[in-house]
Order: C-alpha cells, then sequence, then structure tokens
C-alpha cells in the first residue's frame, strides 16, 4: 500500500490577483506518447522547431518564469536552457503527477499548464485565464465549444496538498480534481485551434506539408 506523506494544511490565506509577474509557466512533457509510437512529442518538429522550444517561445513572455516537465531525453530538454523538473512520482502517472513537481518547485503564487503537443497557443492564453479568478476561485480551465481543456489550467499553489493527497490515493483524473475545487472556466470558443493536439505521425505529418 501507498504510503502518504506527511501533507500541510492547505492555506487559507487571502490569494493575490494572477498577473504575469506571479504565474509560473509548466510545458507538461513528462508522458509516454503511446499515439506518437513512443516518440518524445515535446522534442517532435514543426517546420524545424521542436514542440518544446514553439511552445516556450510563445509562453514565457507571458509568464514571470518558465519550467518544463519532462520524465525522458533529458539532455535534450535542458538544452533549451529552461530548468527541468521530473515527476516525482514513478511510472509516467499522467499530466497531473507533472503539475505536482511543477507545483513543488515553482517559486510564485500561480502556475499556468500548457501540453507539449498543443503548439498553437494564443499570445493572451494566460492574460484571459488570469482575467478569470475572481472571488474563491483557486483554479481557471480552459473550455472550448463546451468541451474542457484540463492540460490548459491556472493553479494557485494552496492546492498542492490537496494534489499530493489526491494522487498518493490512486486517482489519476484532471477533470475530477479540479471540480473538487472552486475554479473558473474560460471560455476560448474564439480561439479552437489553440487545442489541436498533434498525437500521431499523421497529423504531425499533414501540420508539416501545410
Amino acid at each position: 500500500m501507498t504510503t502518504i506523506p506527511d501533507i500541510p494544511a492547505e492555506s487559507n490565506t487571502v490569494k493575490p490577483v494572477p498577473d504575469s509577474s506571479n504565474i509560473t509557466g509548466l510545458i507538461l512533457a513528462g508522458g509516454r506518447a503511446l499515439r506518437m509510437q513512443g516518440q518524445d512529442k515535446g522534442l517532435l518538429t514543426i517546420k524545424g522547431i521542436p514542440f518544446v522550444s514553439k511552445i516556450a517561445n510563445q509562453l514565457e513572455p507571458q509568464c514571470k518564469t518558465l519550467i518544463i516537465n519532462a520524465n525522458r531525453n533529458m539532455q535534450s530538454y535542458a538544452a533549451t536552457g529552461y530548468p527541468i523538473v521530473k515527476d516525482t512520482l514513478s511510472g509516467f502517472q499522467g499530466p497531473l503527477a507533472g503539475m505536482l513537481s511543477g507545483l513543488k518547485t515553482m517559486k510564485t503564487e500561480w502556475m499556468v499548464t500548457v501540453p507539449c503537443d498543443g503548439p498553437f497557443l494564443e499570445k493572451n492564453y494566460v492574460h484571459r485565464m488570469a482575467a478569470a479568478i475572481s472571488g474563491e476561485s483557486v483554479i481557471a480551465i480552459a473550455k472550448a465549444d463546451g468541451r474542457f481543456q484540463p492540460v490548459y489550467t491556472l493553479i494557485h499553489y494552496s492546492l498542492l496538498p490537496s494534489l499530493e493527497k489526491y494522487l498518493y490515493s490512486g486517482e489519476r483524473k484532471i477533470d475530477r480534481w479540479i471540480f473538487q475545487h472552486n475554479y473558473s472556466e474560460v471560455d476560448f470558443s474564439d480561439s479552437p485551434s489553440m487545442f489541436e493536439n498533434i498525437n500521431t505521425p499523421e497529423q504531425l505529418d499533414k501540420i508539416n506539408e501545410s
């Protein structure tokens, strides 16, 4: 049976309004990419530019600092110049494990996440996520055409204990954890292409041929 570590009480302090000065960007590149035949998706290229570099170039200007979550090809990711954090849980436990590592590493009040297979980030992504936080909200979650996009989230640091407890209980489903908390929806129905993830070799070929 997995032993649950000692977890501090969840913060009840008044949280500051998120803006670019207190948000860490986290690129989630820690998966196994089974549909991509095991290729590391963050290192695949569009017109010669690695996904992770393209996303970093889009995300960095919107945040105070940037972190990459990766579990393999560490030297290749380190070559980007950004800090790299591995999952603290073994066995490729999914995006929430990467989020947990980000929350444990970051030095800001907030963290915004982007998957490494979504290289079409909007320039105002973080601004729109931050603007949605109000009242008791501790998470903002993107949504488009009635569908939640839970790997596009803005998370307050006080949720670290909650996420750690959730993962050590054996749970892995992102939206189930998010919906346990006060959250704000951010409608990106006007930017649906932002959520066009590239998951298969066929999709990658199509993008590079266009």
